[in-house]
Formats: C-alpha cells, structure tokens, sequence
C-alpha cells in the first residue's frame, strides 16, 4: 500500500510517499481502507517536532526522531477485514475514527473500541472532517466546559476546525453563542448559528464590557488577565492548543494559564483529547447530531491523496476556515 512515512523531523518534503506493507488487523483490530482522512494541527506540529520542550514530556513525540511514522488522526472509509475478537464490524461497513496516526495512508489498523459507524447522511470527506476537530469542540464544551442551557459562551477562534463544530454544539446544548473571527470569516460563523460575531480586526473582545459564563479560547495568545475580563466571575475558560512557536509555544501559554489560575475566582481547564479516552462515544454522541442536522461539518479545502504536503503547507498559513480534507 501506499503511505506517507515520516522517518525525521522537517517541513512537509519530510514526508516520504512509497509503498509499505499493508497492515494486518490483531484480534481486537478492524482494518479499514482509509477513503478519506484530515489535515490538522496536530499532525504538523507532530511532523515538525515541536514545540521541542514537547519532545522533553512523557508522551511527547520523541526526542531524536518521531515516534510516529505515519500521521493523520482522523480516518473515514470502509472495513476490509477483521480481527478474530472483533463482533461490531465486517467487511464493507462504512466508518470512521479518530485513531491519532496512520490516516496519511492507504490502510490502517483500528481498535474496535475507537471504531464508529460513518454518518449516513455524510461523505467520506465530511466524515474525516469530525473525528479530532468535533471530538475537541465536545470535550471543551459538555466536559471540561459544563455547558448549561441558557449561558453565555464565547468561542475565540471560532472560523477554524474546532470552533465551527463548538459554534453548532454550543447552540445544542442551548447556550447562547458569540463567535470571534476575522473579517473574512464573520459571514461563516454567523451561518453557522452564531448569535452574535466579534470581528477581532476591528474589536478586542477583551475590552468591550461583555462577560461570558464559559471562554471555549481556541485562537490563545490572550494572556491571563484578558481572558479573566471576558469572564463571569464564575466563569470558566478552556484551552484548546494556542499559538505556535518552535521552543515553548503553546506549552508556556497553557502553563501560564495554570500558574495564574489559583489567584483567580474563575475556573481553567484544558480540553485533551489525544489522551481522552471515550472518543468513541463522543463519535456516536456526534453522529446523532450530525444525522438530525443539528451539525454539519465546514470543508474549506479537499485535496487528493498525494498533495498531503501542499494541504499541510496550506493549513500551517493559519486562518483556514472549517477543515482541510483529503480524499484517498
């Protein structure tokens, strides 16, 4: 089969399309024939290595060279074969999964336990379009957040993969939703179900006299004291990533944020989903939503398989609205 193999750290020209072994599925194992996948965050800060202090952490992505050969977290397609243990899937059945690596390929081997059906009323390519990004928006919102009909929620960042499906689940949960993007996105995101938009260019939202029961902060790079302005006094803010940076970003913005939490009244959290361990119930919490309409996945970009490197090159320019896909 074919894949992306990443062997050392680099740019995009680190990853090595050629031909490998196709996987073979263990007992508890399903192997699905990848037909789409995403571009995120997440893999190009695998692919780069950084921020290096992440190499340093229990569970970082490796010293010296990446501990993960092929990246892609989120996978769509359909079920080739089984392990022997397996009782959910067969062969042919449409799903999808967030399995945290191996989507920039052909084939992949998935846990049963990670595994769901595909939406039916979606794609492939919408389909991959919701397995972090969704996955992220939900754990901020429902777990870390605590979201309670009626409450006022901001969402900073609220064009990009994340805050498009955060925007939708905060008005299911039935909160009351303001999003903060850029000029471009402001149509976006009132599309989307967004009461009220706050165009950052012309407007710091940190400063104009609204308080918010939860911050769902995507974008970052407010420090802090701003984030506590934007707040009830009650209120809580959750991190979701923050700005890049090659030594120490987003890590010292969220230790930052910690550090600075106990002299507050308002509550910090972090939404982590690589290390969540009920993704495959947010998945099947997510394909109720998206088969009653409630949500639907923004796709700014598709590209085949073998621009992986161009769709990351676009997606590491920042301000993608929605998601970039891929199809296999």
């Amino acid at each position: 089969m074919k894949a992306f193999v990443l062997r050392s750290y680099g740019s995009p020209d680190a990853l090595d399309l050629t031909d490998i072994d196709k996987p073979v599925p263990g007992d508890d194992e399903v192997l699905v024939r990848v037909r789409a996948t995403s571009v995120q965050p997440y893999d190009w800060h695998l692919m780069r290595g950084e921020p290096y202090i992440a190499r340093l952490m229990s569970g970082g992505p490796g010293l010296r060279k990446p501990k993960i050969g092929i990246l892609g977290a989120d996978v769509a397609g359909q079920v080739e074969a089984v392990g022997k243990g397996v009782t959910e899937f067969r062969p042919g059945d449409e799903v999808f999964a967030m399995p945290k690596q191996g989507g920039f390929s052909e084939y992949v081997c998935v846990r049963e336990d990670e595994l769901a059906p595909k939406p039916k009323n979606l794609s492939y390519e919408q389909a991959a379009a919701i397995p972090m990004a969704a996955n992220t928006a939900l754990l901020g919102l429902r777990d870390e957040g605590q979201i309670q009909p009626g409450q006022k929620v901001l969402v900073n960042g609220a064009s990009g993969g994340v805050g498009t499906f955060a925007v939708q689940l905060a008005r299911v949960f039935g909160a009351e939703v303001t999003g903060v993007c850029s000029t471009r996105n402001v149509g976006l995101v009132r599309s989307i179900g967004a009461d009220e938009v706050i165009d950052y260019t012309k407007e710091d939202f940190t400063r104009n006299g609204r308080r918010y029961d939860l911050l769902l902060d995507v974008a970052g790079g407010r420090s802090p004291s701003a984030c506590r302005r934007v707040l009830t006094p009650r209120g809580t803010r959750v991190i979701v990533g923050g700005p890049g940076g090659r030594w120490l970003q987003p890590v010292g913005h969220m230790f930052s944020a910690f550090m600075a939490s106990p002299f507050m009244s308002q509550r910090t959290t972090l939404a982590d989903v690589v290390r969540y361990t009920e993704n495959k119930r947010n998945l099947m919490t997510l394909t109720e939503f998206v088969e009653d309409g409630r949500i639907t996945p923004v796709i700014d970009r598709c590209y085949p398989f073998e621009e992986i490197p161009a769709a990351i090159r676009y997606q590491e320019e920042g301000h993608t609205p929605g998601k970039v896909v891929i199809t296999v």
